[in-house]
């Protein structure tokens, strides 16, 4: 039998035994998929062949040390690997991303500083004090922020990156804002 007619299952334990070319089979099948995916985060092209570098080098190194159970779900499962090293990039990214809601309105409009002075330094410190509490949320609420907010991506398609119904979704969404304003009248917070 071909190795193109092999399993995705079989074709990473056949990897994990050795077969090289069982990997490259599974990299040829799905590369376009994984790497539009990242792409869509990330939309940076030579940011997303980096990542998309680095997933397949986590999946090596997974399937390897014998850590990869076969569900019959490698292309989720590796979207998720690379979904996942998205993240990472975003949370150590130390550049200054505009955190705007998608309709173009700056974020700290939510929390009651609509009036702000356009001040670049003013700005920056406005977002540096959303990203931080943005990075306390827990992870599921974070990570909708995110991806919602700085990767500008659908309900949908968070909802199949994280695999969940877009109804959880938003309610991530909803949950993260609340806990976001909670954070502020809390620590009576003014962001200007």
């Amino acid at each position: 039998m071909l190795l193109s007619q092999y399993s995705d299952g079989q074709l990473a334990q056949a990897f994990s035994q050795g077969n090289e070319k069982a990997l490259e089979t599974l990299i040829v099948r799905y590369k376009d998929k994984i790497y539009t995916s990242i792409y869509m985060l990330v939309k940076d092209k030579y940011l997303a062949e980096d990542i998309f570098q680095d997933t397949f080098l986590k999946i090596i190194k997974t399937i390897k040390g014998g850590r990869y159970s076969e569900q019959g779900k490698f292309l989720p499962w590796a979207i998720r690997v690379g979904h996942n090293l998205c993240m990472d990039h975003f949370r150590k990214a130390k550049q200054q991303i505009p955190v705007t809601l998608p309709d173009g309105q700056d974020i700290s409009i939510l929390f009651g500083a609509g009036d702000m002075a356009s001040d670049g330094i003013e700005k920056r410190q406005v977002h540096e004090t959303v990203r931080k509490m943005i990075e306390s949320l827990p992870e599921e609420q974070r990570e909708v922020i995110v991806l919602r907010i700085y990767a500008d991506l659908s309900f949908k398609r968070i909802s199949e990156l994280t695999g969940v119904s877009i109804n959880t979704a938003l309610g991530r969404m909803r949950y993260a804002l609340l806990n976001l304003r909670k954070m502020i009248t809390d620590n009576q917070m003014v962001l200007r």
